[in-house]
């Protein structure tokens, strides 16, 4: 190793981030091992005698200035050499130094210049293991804490299967599941990725980001909106099907700032940033109230809702709009009313001012047939008691029909008058209820103006 593989070393340790000393370590540890197996080479017909070899006190070192290398093996002062790796003569042993003795141990340098072909190629091999597991600590420790965040990026190159990407120091997969469709991915092309989580593929990390997660979103407007970032602003929550569109539900907590306006900007100069960046990905902004008619009337935006109906114990709503404002409510394949439905935590049925009036006039036809059958119900119950009771007042046998007392004619009238007055009084019910309902409808939403309408489905359910 020489001075130019040291500032090799050094560029290396910049450029990655790795700790150069964690490179040294690994390249003495390379020693050691090339020594080894270079040793086991040499040694193959003494292993085939069973003769033990003992390699546990070879060390190597790197000078960290001069790049330059030794390797120690501790020998041990024999009388008879058997492994001349790690036993030396008594001779031997005193040419280096009158003091050394029988059993006596000393250090001595063997040169790495002599492993051969192969001692090189195992030494690589550990250098290279030694670097891989460094980097897997180095970004487990580092986006391990990030995860959740935004990060700026480089398109590196484009497969069936994912996109590569370099986030700084590392390189970084976004799946084809986390992909928008309203990007190119093109080669050295920037833009902004969220990191999902860590991953382990091959026993090497992986760090894997989206560009369809609801969170990038939410990262935007933090980075872009000061008073989101401040914390006076508030983003209650976002349903969003990446690539087409999101809704975003914002509250203020200070009164002087409209939460909505604060995300806009002037001349909308802050949400177009934001649009750019995902490629003209559309976005609502709702303003965010706890009362749920508000919030889901905000939250089918751009349409006009007239009147919403919610059922707390399932978490339903009725939700009426204009009859020309339907498809606008209910959105392309249903999306407007999916995101709204997501966004609130609402299951949301949507109809048109003629189809609820149409669903009112049959459950009050309902109601109708059900008072009128009640009705008749209780006559035959009356008329039934009548003869029960003429029944108990008659004793004895009858020989003569003309003993016999029948209903007289102004009995059957007085039962056919109650009948018809009954229902009169059910009619003029359901007329009444009818008329209050038109007059709720009639006054709202006439004047609306109709926006740009989407293609839709007719069913306007959205959960």
């Amino acid at each position: 190793m020489n001075l130019e593989l040291i500032e090799a070393l050094r560029m290396l340790e910049k450029e990655r981030g790795l700790d150069v000393e964690v490179i040294f370590e690994s390249i003495e540890e390379a020693l050691v091992s090339a020594y080894r197996r270079e040793f086991d080479i040499k040694s193959a017909d003494r292993r085939e005698e069973d003769e033990e070899e003992n390699l546990d006190d070879i060390t190597a070192s790197v000078d960290r200035e001069t790049g330059e290398m030794r390797v120690y093996q501790t020998m041990t002062v024999v009388e008879e050499v058997t492994d001349p790796h790690s036993e030396l003569s008594l001779a031997d042993a005193k040419a280096l130094s009158d003091e050394l003795d029988l059993g006596d141990q000393l250090v001595r340098e063997v040169d790495p210049a002599d492993f051969g072909r192969l001692a090189a190629q195992t030494a690589k091999s550990v250098i290279n293991q030694r670097l891989a597991q460094a980097e897997k600590e180095r970004i487990q420790n580092e986006f391990s804490g990030r995860i959740g965040e935004l990060s700026a990026g480089i398109v590196q190159r484009k497969d069936r299967r994912e996109v590569t990407v370099d986030i700084g120091r590392a390189e970084a997969v976004l799946p084809n599941n986390e992909q928008s469709r309203l990007d190119g991915y093109n080669f050295n092309q920037r833009m902004k990725f969220y990191i999902m989580k860590v991953d382990e593929r091959r026993n090497r990390p992986v760090i894997i980001v989206s560009r369809s997660h609801p969170n990038l979103v939410r990262r935007l407007f933090e980075q872009e909106i000061p008073e989101i970032s401040s914390g006076v602003v508030e983003i209650v929550n976002i349903s969003r099907e990446a690539g087409s569109r999101t809704k975003i539900a914002v509250a203020s907590s200070d009164p002087n700032v409209d939460s909505v306006g604060a995300c806009v900007g002037q001349r909308g100069l802050r949400v177009q940033a934001i649009i750019d960046e995902l490629n003209g990905e559309k976005i609502d902004i709702i303003e965010w109230d706890p009362d749920p008619v508000v919030h889901i009337s905000n939250a089918l935006s751009p349409a006009k809702v007239i009147r919403v109906e919610t059922d707390d114990e399932d978490q339903s709503a009725v939700v009426v709009v204009p009859d020309h404002q339907l498809s606008l409510a209910i959105g392309r394949e249903g999306q407007n009313a999916r995101l709204a439905a997501r966004l609130t935590g609402w299951k949301i049925d949507i109809k048109s001012e003629a189809q609820y009036r149409e669903m009112i006039e049959t459950e009050l036809m309902s109601r109708f047939d059900q008072a009128l059958a009640e009705d008749e119900e209780e006559l035959q119950n009356e008329l039934m008691g009548a003869f029960d009771a003429s029944d108990e007042d008659m004793s004895g046998d009858f020989d003569d029909e003309a003993d016999v007392e029948m209903p007289d004619e102004d009995f059957s009238e007085d039962l056919d008058e109650q009948g018809a007055n009954a229902e009169e009084s059910d009619e003029a019910d359901v007329e009444m209820l009818a008329e209050d309902f038109s007059e709720e409808l009639g006054g709202e939403g006439a004047d609306a103006e109709e926006p740009d309408e989407e293609d839709a489905e007719t069913d306007g359910q959205a959960e």
